[in-house]
């Protein structure tokens, strides 16, 4: 198969939702749908023994939340599907920012009977950033929810973003049927099922059709018939140009505890859906097409496999052909770097591969070479644009509880701190050490991680500190003598770049009026 024809069936797209809205569920179904899994887990239930496929740390297994993204690839329909499932909890919407700079679509998680929540608006800010596509799939019709209509307005008016209804329920709660097609104007009545995937369904492709009345009964036939010429009528054409301009958001409903809704949702979805976009480096703009390999590390996770201290960096491609050990350019560093373990995943199930192609998310065996951000070429020197880390919220000093394990610690701080974790500073005075997240729950993780993985133990201890600004002039005698004057506040981040860490809002005010030419970052990319 030649490249072109590789990268047109190629789909690369993440998952995100506010906490409980059913994202995990729904990635377990597509799964299905794809054959990955033949029986899908239930997430928090002591009923099934069966663990949710894409929540596979042990933490994730106790709390019963995604804490970490989860990759995983499958084919369906001769195409492609590599799906990132990201945490949902606001405390670690960093690793979620970043998943977005490795995918080109999103499916956008919203729970019926809840709405729009504040963490979805969030994630849709970013999303904007790069006016990613977004599909809204609306969850958990077999709930008692809010009118289907509200929820489309909510939508565009929480999310700032035009709608167009693809799919359209039939009833709700105790008494949803299932949802019509309006894309592909069919209408599948499936057997709701919560395991395994059910052939028993039957087809309509005519509203009208006399059989149907039997089957959902007349009134909710009446209905659908009603609201299908409704929406017709209402909502302009879809446009697949807007869709993948960001423009619009086509909107499916369906229940993917039962089933329901999902496969309609995958079919159009694989349709409409961007193949591999090219993307921006520091240089010039990259095309897929292009023959020469490219790629960039979006994540990196340490002890995927505990018995095997591995480090696993995750490498997006974005253009030419990657192959297992062929020496490649670390723009960043010193030397080639050659990958004789080449992965691709099922959450942490992995497989060795020789090849992958633009839109491929491959996993690259690492002693600690690479790092967040870093690009691998077929030569050129050049850098992928846009992974920043962001100016963490929450601060704590680092106390370690166990003086003997010193050298676990730094080893452990290190190598989650490279996973993106979290943010580690170290203060000039002091060597004092300080974590920075953008919520409390990462301060558990850490600590459970360092217990667990590394052996060591430590407390947090609460920091009086606002923001962490990345700082920078064009004048270097300015920024010496800020530095100089202001040595208490001045950190340094893991890469050793400056950190002013402010106290309060206002004298951060304060200080950028005093210091005009210093320049404060809310994020490290500037």
């Amino acid at each position: 198969m030649s490249l072109t024809e590789e990268i047109k069936k190629r789909r690369t797209f993440a998952i995100i939702a506010h906490p409980d809205a059913g994202k995990t569920t729904l990635t377990e179904k597509l799964l299905l749908f794809g054959g990955a899994i033949q029986t899908a887990g239930a997430v928090k239930s002591n009923k099934i023994d069966t663990a949710t496929k894409s929540d596979w740390m042990e933490i994730e297994k106790q709390r019963g939340i995604s804490v970490a993204t989860s990759v995983m690839g499958f084919e369906y329909k001769d195409t492609k599907i590599n799906l990132l499932d990201t945490p949902g909890h606001q405390d670690f919407a960093e690793d979620t920012y970043r998943t977005l700079t490795a995918v080109d679509s999103v499916i956008m998680v919203i729970d019926c009977v809840k709405g729009v929540e504040i963490q979805t608006e969030k994630l849709m800010e970013v999303c904007r950033m790069r006016n990613t596509p977004v599909i809204c799939f609306i969850n958990k019709l077999d709930r008692e929810g809010r009118d289907p209509y509200d929820l489309l307005d909510e939508v565009e008016e929480k999310l700032n973003i035009k709608v167009r209804p693809l799919s359209w329920p039939i009833g709700m709660g105790k008494g949803f049927k299932g949802v019509y097609n309006l894309y592909d104007q069919k209408l599948n009545l499936f057997t709701p099922s919560q395991r395994k995937l059910s052939d028993d369904r039957q087809v309509f492709e005519n509203l009208d059709d006399a059989e149907l009345d039997g089957l959902i009964g007349p009134n909710n036939a009446k209905q659908l018939r009603e609201d299908v010429e409704l929406i017709e009528g209402v909502y302009p054409e879809f446009s697949v140009e807007d869709y993948l301009e960001g423009k619009v958001a086509p909107v499916f409903f369906g229940s993917a505890v039962n089933n329901f809704g999902v496969n309609e949702m995958l079919d159009t979805f694989i349709k409409i859906a961007p193949a591999p976009k090219s993307r921006e480096t520091d240089v010039r703009e990259v095309k897929p097409s292009e023959s020469k390999f490219s790629g960039f590390v979006f994540k990196i996770h340490a002890n995927m496999d505990p018995n095997h201290r591995n480090r696993i960096a995750f490498l997006r491609i974005c253009s030419g052909k990657f192959e297992r050990n062929k020496p490649y350019n670390h723009v960043r560093g010193p030397k080639p770097l050659r990958f004789s373990n080449v992965t691709q995943f099922m959450a942490q199930d992995k497989e060795i591969i020789d090849e992958a192609f633009p839109g491929d998310i491959v996993g690259l065996y690492d002693t600690g070479n690479l790092k967040i951000g870093d690009t691998l070429t077929d030569g050129e020197n050049m850098v992928f644009t846009g992974i920043p880390s962001f100016s963490p919220e929450i601060f704590r000093e680092v106390v370690n509880k166990d003086a003997m394990k010193t050298k676990q610690l730094e080893k452990g701080l290190k190598q989650l701190m490279e996973e993106g974790v979290a943010q580690l500073f170290t203060f000039d005075m002091g060597s004092r050490k300080v974590v920075g997240t953008v919520g409390q729950l990462q301060f558990e993780v850490i600590q459970f991680r360092l217990k667990n993985e590394y052996n060591a133990t430590v407390e947090f201890h609460p920091m009086n500190l606002y923001k962490a600004c990345w700082i920078s002039s064009k004048d270097k005698k300015q920024l010496d003598e800020f530095v100089r004057s202001k040595n208490r506040y001045i950190a340094r981040d893991k890469d050793d770049k400056l950190v002013f860490m402010a106290e309060s809002k206002s004298w951060l005010q304060m200080v950028q009026d005093n210091y005009p030419e210093i320049e404060f970052h809310f994020t490290s990319e500037f």
